[in-house]
């Protein structure tokens, strides 16, 4: 259970208990219900950390877009994941390594299972530098999300799938990986943060690049064609 849905819950409960004194048992009710759903949405199971070369989920959600895209020149795929109000919100590691860069940037609070949510909304972005690659991921705000929590500092060390913060409400995850990995989810897959891969590296055996990139090429289609119909 995070800290923050101890507290919340306990306030709402105490809430509920007055309302009960001085009115009623009927008067409480709307109070400790939402103080059970404060404490629910504010679950923090433990997660089986898959071992093997990889990227796990950030977050807990619906695979809502994957694409290949640039930042400052450099290609790469990003795979959104937006949570809503029922999943698990702790958001963790997706790779092993040293934070090299944390940078929070204020904005909207579009929904966040659009994509102009990336660009637009009140978001914290993370860079790792793990021991093969770099990853980025980014924390993004939504309709009802007015807080995002990041609990570690420029330079720590972090390990796969480690908790590393939260987005209070619904929210939205966007992962940025090298095209040297292969991407294992599609958009409406569910994942659950630190345990489902997301993308594992791709075959270095001669012509597997070619190969892995018409993969890839086929897949998007496909893809695209869901996201139509």
């Amino acid at each position: 259970m995070v800290l923050d849905g101890i507290l919340y819950g306990l306030a709402l409960a105490l809430m509920g208990a007055f309302a009960a004194y001085w009115g009623g048992v009927g008067w409480a009710l709307p109070e400790w219900a939402l103080a059970a759903f404060v404490l629910y949405f504010f679950r923090d199971p433990e997660r089986v950390i898959p071992a093997g070369d990889g990227i796990v989920s950030p977050a807990d959600g619906r695979v809502v877009d994957l694409r290949r895209t640039e930042i400052n020149g450099q290609p790469f795929w990003k795979i959104s994941i937006f949570l809503n109000i029922f999943n698990v919100h702790v958001n963790r590691a997706p790779i092993g390594g040293i934070i090299r860069s944390r940078a929070y940037r204020p904005g909207r609070f579009r929904i966040a299972s659009r994509p102009e949510a990336s660009i637009e909304n009140e978001q914290n972005t993370v860079t790792i530098e793990g021991e093969r690659d770099t990853v980025i991921f980014k924390q993004i705000a939504g309709l009802v999300a007015r807080r995002i929590v990041f609990n570690k500092e420029v330079g720590d060390r972090v390990e796969r799938g480690e908790r590393v913060g939260l987005i209070k409400f619904g929210s939205r995850v966007d992962l940025f990986l090298p095209l040297g990995y292969s991407p294992q989810v599609a958009v409406g897959d569910h994942v659950k943060g630190g345990s489902s891969w997301v993308a594992r590296p791709a075959d270095s055996r001669p012509g597997a690049v070619a190969t892995s990139a018409s993969m890839e090429a086929v897949r998007l289609e496909q893809l695209q064609k869901r996201e139509v119909s």
